[in-house]
């Protein structure tokens, strides 16, 4: 398997699922580390065809925008399951969640408890999971009849980047009321910023991330989250991969299997 990191709990959960389903079909599981990077990907798509691999489960990186190593794999005979972040462009089983949804209902959560300047820190937008959670945030704004203010859409999918985010918008008085952030590293960057500027959370700002990673339960106050179900997530790739693997298919129609998504409702959001 491919992933972008190991330290995100989210891919560690994602990697227990399938390791588990590959332990009782007798398989070993090769974790390679982008570690973001196109150019390790790359690396490790070749290396993965070199040793002649069974399968391959793929996460691609940010950096991925062309996928020119992957199609190599399927040329090679070797069949691929895409999982969370996928390439819209090559024919092959994927695992998702509707991240448009989950975005949407992050973000009607924050307008039902009373927020209408709400921010969105947004992933790259090369990738779909970056797309689709930016368009559920839209989504829901248009629904509610509330304004869409491009200063309030910032792309700030890391822990620093959202430091650097909320300490720009507080040094120029454009503070908003709610946060939607793309991942829970990202909102954790935010509230711990925003708590050392002298906000109260969810007082003065409410904030929702998104994967409902480990962390998001001992933060003070406890984080909002969509719940990605990381490990179902990697148990279904899996089970996938396998059955193309075993049933020798020269020709088949890729499936998608879309995995619902959770909005676990912490004080973050909302007083408890």
């Amino acid at each position: 398997m491919i992933i972008p990191e190991l330290v995100h709990y989210f891919f560690s959960s994602v990697i227990s699922g399938i390791e588990d389903v590959a332990s009782q079909k007798g398989f070993t599981v090769i974790i390679c580390q982008s570690n973001e990077s196109y150019e390790r990907e790359v690396a490790n798509a070749r290396t993965l065809l070199s040793h002649r691999v069974d399968g391959v489960l793929v996460s691609v990186s940010k950096e991925t925008h062309t996928f020119d190593h992957l199609i190599e794999l399927q040329e090679g005979g070797i069949p691929i399951v895409f999982f969370d972040r996928i390439a819209p462009e090559i024919d092959a089983d994927q695992v998702i969640i509707d991240d448009l949804e989950a975005s949407y209902k992050a973000t009607r959560h924050l307008i039902e408890v009373g927020r209408k300047r709400i921010a969105h820190f947004a992933g790259p937008q090369n990738l779909v999971i970056g797309r689709d959670r930016l368009q559920g945030y839209l989504n829901a704004l248009t629904e509610a009849g509330l304004p869409i203010d491009n200063r309030l859409i910032i792309e700030a999918d890391t822990y620093e980047k959202a430091r650097n985010a909320v300490i720009t918008m507080i040094d120029a008085g454009d503070i908003p009321d709610g946060i939607f952030a793309v991942n829970d590293l990202t909102a954790i960057g935010a509230m711990q910023t925003i708590q050392k500027k002298g906000y109260k959370i969810p007082d003065d700002i409410s904030i929702v991330g998104f994967s409902d990673g480990r962390f998001s339960g001992i933060t003070d106050p406890n984080l909002t989250s969509v719940d990605q179900h990381g490990y179902e997530m990697g148990i279904t790739a899996a089970e996938m991969l396998f059955h193309r693997i075993l049933s020798n298919e020269i020709t088949y129609i890729p499936e998608i299997k879309v995995l619902n998504a959770d909005l676990i409702i912490r004080g973050s959001s909302l007083k408890e």
